[in-house]
C-alpha cells in the first residue's frame, strides 16, 4: 500500500487525525489491532474546544444531541449536599459551547468513525504494526491483518496515537518520564437509587480522598470517579468490585443514603504523569496518550489528544503540497509546550482533590464546601477557569507562526491566541471559518478602506478573505476601536493582528514564518460580509 500518512491507533486521537485529513484531502491509512472502536465508557467530559473543532466538520450538533451538558455542580461533605455553582453557563461569551459536554468516549469515536464512513474511509481494524523504518524520502511499515500475511505500507509520515504504552513511542526510543501516584483509582459505571439531582455533577471532598459523580445519559445511570484505600481487595489486585462493597465505600465518605443497584463496568488504575520529551523524529509523529498521559483532573486527556491532531493534520497537508518540511518541526514547539503546561496543571488540580496535605484538606472539606456557591460566582473566577478547563485559552505566542507586529499592544488579544467568540448579525463568526485554509479577516467601517480590502490581491488556493463590519461587539472582544485585520491559521489561531501594512505582513508572514519561498498574491473574488 502507498499513502501519504499511516496513522497507527484509532482511538479519539487517530480517529480525530483521519476526520481532519479528510478535509485537507490527504490520503491516509489508519490502523488498530482492536476488533472495532471501543464499547467502554473511558474519557467522559467534552470540552468547548474540542466541540468548536467538532464545528468545522459538522459533528458537534450530533455530539450535543447525544450527550447531556454538565449543567451544575454541587459539593457532598459530611453527609451534607452543598449548594454548589451553575457549570451551564460559564463560559457564557466565550465559546458557542459554554459548557462541558459529557459524553462518553464510545461515543466521541462512533462520531468520528461515522464521518470516516460517509467519506467511503475506514479503519483497518485487527491489524498489528509489527515495525517500521524511515529514510530520507518515507517511511516503510510492515503490517499484519488478523492472521493473514505481512504487507508493507509506504507512507510519507508515520502517527502514533498508540495510547500510553505505544509501540511507535518506545521503537524510536524517546523518552516517556514522570512518575506514578502510590494511591489507587477507580471509575465505575452505575446505576444508583438516590435523592440527588441527575442534572447535576457532585463532588465528595474528604480528608484523605475524593468521589465525583458525573450524570450519564440513561435513566439513574452515573459514573463514580474516586480513590481507594489501599487496605482494600481491589487495591490488592482484583480487577472487580461487589457492588455492595462500592456501595458501603461510597456511603462512608459521603454520608448520604444510597443504593449502587448495577456496576456496568469498573476498573482501577494507577494515575501516572509523563510526558515525551520530544513530540517527533523524523518524519514519525506521537499524539495523545502516546506523548503525555496524566491525572484526570479537569477532563483533559481525550480532549489534548483531539488538539493535538488538529494542530497536526494542516501542517502535514501544507508540506505534502507545497511547504518546507521545517513547518512540522512547529507541531513539536507548539504541542510539547502545552504538554508540559498540561501535566504540571492537572498535578496541581489533583493535589487539591486528593493530596493529603493538612492545610489542602482543611480547605477542601471544611472552607471550600460551604464557600463555593459564592467564590464561583465571581465573573473573573468563572472566566479564569473556563478558559482553562475548556481549553480555550491554549495560546501559542511563542511559536514561529505567531508573527508580532508594531500594534499588538492595541488588542486585547496576540498572535498565538485562538481567535475569541463573536457573534455578528446573529451569528457565530465561526460559522464562516470552515473551509481547511487561511482566513484573512478585516474590521472596518470605513467604506474606502473595505473596498481596499476587498480588492487586494490574494492567493484563493491558500487565504479566504472576509471584509466586516467594526461592531461593538468586535471592539469588546479584541479591544480596539479602529480599523484592524488578521490571519487566521487554518485551526483558527491567530497568525498576526495589525492594523498597517497588511500585505507587507502577509508577505513576511508565508515567506519567513510559515517558509514558503514561492509565495505570491493572485487576484481573487472577495466575499463581503452583509451588514447587520
Amino acid at each position: 500500500m502507498n499513502t501519504d500518512v499511516l496513522i497507527i491507533g484509532a482511538g479519539p486521537t487517530g480517529l480525530a487525525l483521519a476526520c481532519q485529513l479528510i478535509r485537507y484531502g490527504v490520503r491516509f491509512v489508519i490502523l488498530d489491532q482492536k476488533p472495532g472502536i471501543t464499547q467502554l465508557s473511558k474519557a467522559l467530559g467534552v470540552q468547548a474546544r474540542t466541540l468548536e473543532i467538532y464545528e468545522q466538520i459538522g459533528l458537534a450538533d450530533p455530539a450535543v444531541e447525544l450527550g447531556k451538558p454538565a449543567d451544575k455542580i454541587r459539593l457532598i461533605a459530611a453527609g451534607k449536599v452543598h449548594e454548589g455553582f451553575d457549570l451551564s453557563a460559564m463560559g457564557q461569551g466565550m465559546s458557542p459551547y459554554p459548557y462541558m459536554l459529557v459524553l462518553e468516549q464510545s461515543k466521541n469515536e462512533q462520531i468520528l468513525y461515522d464521518y470516516l464512513q460517509q467519506h467511503q474511509q475506514t479503519v483497518l481494524w485487527e491489524t498489528t504494526l509489527e515495525s517500521f523504518s524511515q529514510s530520507n524520502t518515507g517511511v516503510q511499515a510492515v503490517v499484519r491483518r488478523g492472521e493473514g500475511e505481512s504487507q508493507t505500507v509506504h507512507a510519507q509520515y508515520l502517527v502514533g496515537c498508540d495510547g500510553a504504552s505505544s509501540q511507535v513511542r518506545q521503537s524510536l526510543g524517546l523518552s516517556f518520564l514522570g512518575s506514578t501516584f502510590e494511591r489507587l483509582f477507580y471509575v465505575a459505571d452505575t446505576q444508583i437509587d438516590w435523592d440527588l439531582d441527575h442534572d447535576t455533577l457532585h463532588s465528595c471532598l474528604a480528608r484523605d480522598s475524593f468521589i465525583f459523580f458525573f450524570p450519564m445519559p440513561g435513566e439513574r445511570r452515573w459514573r463514580i470517579l474516586g480513590n481507594l484505600p489501599e487496605q482494600s481487595a481491589a487495591a490488592q489486585g482484583e480487577t472487580e468490585m461487589a457492588a455492595s462493597a462500592l456501595e458501603q465505600w461510597v456511603q462512608d465518605q459521603t454520608g448520604l443514603p444510597l443504593a449502587i443497584t448495577e456496576i456496568n463496568w469498573f476498573s482501577t488504575y494507577r494515575v501516572h504523569t509523563r510526558r515525551v520529551d520530544q513530540f517527533s523524529q523524523g518524519r514519525c509523529f506521537l499524539a495523545g496518550d502516546s506523548a503525555h498521559v496524566h491525572t484526570p483532573a479537569g477532563g483533559q486527556g481525550m480532549n489534548t489528544g483531539i488538539q493535538d491532531a488538529y494542530n497536526l493534520a494542516w501542517k502535514l497537508a501544507m508540506v505534502l503540497q507545497q511547504a518546507q518540511a521545517s513547518l512540522l518541526d512547529t507541531y513539536n514547539q507548539e504541542r510539547l509546550a502545552n504538554a508540559k503546561n498540561l501535566v504540571d496543571t492537572t498535578d496541581k488540580m489533583f493535589e487539591f482533590e486528593a493530596g493529603s496535605n493538612w492545610l489542602v484538606s482543611f480547605v477542601r472539606t471544611l472552607l471550600l464546601p460551604p464557600l463555593a456557591k459564592y467564590i464561583f460566582r465571581l465573573d473573573l473566577v468563572q472566566r479564569g477557569l473556563f478558559s482553562l478547563v475548556s481549553q480555550i485559552g491554549i495560546s501559542y505566542p511563542e511559536s514561529r507562526l505567531s508573527l508580532k507586529t508594531s500594534t499588538d499592544s492595541v488588542f486585547k488579544v496576540r498572535a498565538g491566541d485562538r481567535l475569541p467568540y463573536v457573534v455578528i448579525a446573529g451569528e457565530s463568526l465561526y460559522e464562516r471559518l470552515k473551509a481547511p485554509k487561511f482566513h484573512l479577516l478585516t474590521f472596518t467601517n470605513d467604506a474606502e478602506a473595505a473596498a481596499a480590502a476587498a480588492q487586494a490581491q490574494i492567493d484563493e488556493t491558500l487565504i479566504d478573505r472576509l471584509v466586516l463590519p467594526l461592531l461593538p461587539a468586535v471592539t469588546d472582544a479584541f479591544g480596539c476601536r479602529d480599523g484592524f485585520s488578521l490571519l487566521l491559521r487554518p485551526d483558527n489561531h491567530i497568525g498576526f493582528i495589525a492594523q498597517t501594512q497588511v500585505g507587507d505582513r502577509l508577505a513576511e508572514y508565508f515567506t519567513h514564518c510559515l517558509q514558503l519561498a514561492d509565495f505570491k498574491p493572485a487576484p481573487r473574488s472577495v466575499t463581503q460580509a452583509a451588514a447587520p
